[in-house]
């Protein structure tokens, strides 16, 4: 058995992101890391230290002069990355917006039962975006519209603020409404 450094994957097991020993091709690496003296290194003598310590040798900054390696363990730090991503994704979460339809005829049941379903859309972090169609010649009622939405705002005032006031638009009035931030 001759005394080569064998990588812990197989070939190509890694992902094209980063080079990881034998992958990288160049004479010389600066090496940084933990339990390693920082410097420029040979790339066999780093492959070494690497296989000494049962770690992977990966290229961190490949356009660097020389390219900067770490002696780390490939998968725990692919795991780590991926943790990062997903928690980036997590904290930019974008709150998805809720639609909700009345007419400037809608009884106090169905308004009630609108009213239920906005409350729960909000407590779930949704915005809601509430708005009165007009058909026909019924935009002549703008004001019953508007008492509708205002009414809404109203009824949904302990868990939603207005973030923008009712409005026409065509043959719609909107009105929109965000959560209010949990306190504590």
């Amino acid at each position: 058995m001759d005394n080569r450094f064998i990588p812990r994957k197989r070939p190509g097991q890694f992902d094209s992101h980063h080079r990881v020993n034998y992958a990288i091709r160049v004479p010389n690496v600066r090496l940084v890391g933990d339990n390693v003296e920082v410097g420029v290194y040979p790339i066999q003598q780093a492959l070494q230290m690497a296989q000494n310590m049962r770690l992977d040798l990966v290229e961190i900054s490949p356009k660097a002069e020389p390219p900067v390696c770490k002696i780390i363990d490939y998968s725990k730090f692919k795991y780590e990355q991926k943790k990062k991503l997903k928690e980036i994704k997590a904290k930019s979460k974008v709150s998805p917006l809720k639609e909700i339809r009345f007419s400037p005829d809608t009884d106090e049941h169905d308004f009630q039962f609108k009213l239920r379903h906005a409350m729960n859309f909000l407590k779930d972090g949704s915005k809601v975006r509430a708005f009165v169609h007009f058909k026909g010649r019924a935009i002549v009622y703008k004001e019953r519209g508007e008492v509708v939405l205002l009414k809404l705002a109203q009824g949904l005032e302990e868990v939603a603020k207005v973030e923008e006031l009712p409005r026409l638009e065509g043959k719609r009035m909107v009105i929109t409404l965000c959560p209010r931030p949990k306190n504590g």
